[in-house]
């Protein structure tokens, strides 16, 4: 009994060691390359036959310098305003909604979230939707992989590429098709602003047909796109070096 227990434990690190091995080369990878899905995409096409939509999922890489500004300066304001000052995990953000979720559940308040740009595109890149403690401790450890070998301009890109936008539609350049007949490049200030404030639950909203309370989102992200300050264009080709809490590079 003894021996196949030791057996069974060999094989388990064996593939333990084996699956961190294949995530650290996929992330080496994604430095440069896109990817052909995502977990999310195969997620959604096999909930299909039970769901309303057809099951295809839209998907079409774009190169950061193909998306509108706006939508760049529209995320960063909306889903994550430190993200060039964090290393992945937003710390503060995570104690500041700790300490406020529970009397915000007490008066009927959806919580506050605290995932950050680089978090949501570590799970969409490499997790399937679930919300368990040990999804969300891998989802950190990836994060911080990919802070360190991304950078964020490849972040934000990455980001942007794979992020759901409504039923079978990911990426900016299949939504930007999809609700307003044109390129990621082509997209206004109004228009990145409707995308962007559907993000937190696409499948209920829609960009292209904004109900009153999206409307009212778009204009306050809309207000804050000017100060948003964007990746330079060169942080892609240096390496990711330690700051200061709260400095920025």
């Amino acid at each position: 009994m003894s021996n196949f227990l030791v057996t069974c434990w060999s094989y388990l690190w064996r593939g333990l060691v084996a699956l961190v091995a294949l995530v650290c080369v996929s992330v080496v990878t994604m430095r440069w390359l896109p990817p052909a899905y995502t977990p999310l995409m195969m997620w959604r096409m096999s909930e299909a036959p039970f769901d309303k939509y057809d099951g295809g999922a839209a998907f079409r890489w774009v190169s950061i310098d193909n998306i509108s500004p706006y939508v760049q300066r529209g995320v960063i304001t909306s889903e994550d305003k430190a993200f060039l000052r964090h290393e992945g995990v937003d710390w503060r953000a995570v104690d500041h909604a700790r300490k406020v979720n529970p009397s915000r559940v007490k008066r009927g308040k959806p919580p506050l979230g605290a995932s950050t740009i680089t978090m949501q595109t570590a799970r969409s890149v490499y997790l399937p939707p679930s919300r368990t403690m040990v999804r969300k401790a891998i989802e950190v450890g990836l994060t911080y992989c990919i802070e360190a070998v991304w950078g964020k301009r490849r972040i934000l890109e990455m980001y942007l590429n794979v992020v759901e936008w409504g039923d079978g539609i990911f990426g900016i350049e299949a939504a930007s098709q999809h609700y307003f007949g044109k390129h990621a490049s082509e997209l206004t200030s109004s228009e990145a602003a409707q995308l962007v404030a559907v993000l937190p639950n696409p499948r209920r909203f829609n960009a292209g047909s904004p109900s009153p309370y999206i409307r009212k989102r778009a204009g306050s992200i809309k207000g804050g796109m000017r100060g948003a300050a964007l990746p330079r264009a060169d942080e892609a080709d240096r390496p990711r070096k330690k700051s200061r809490r709260g400095q920025q590079k």
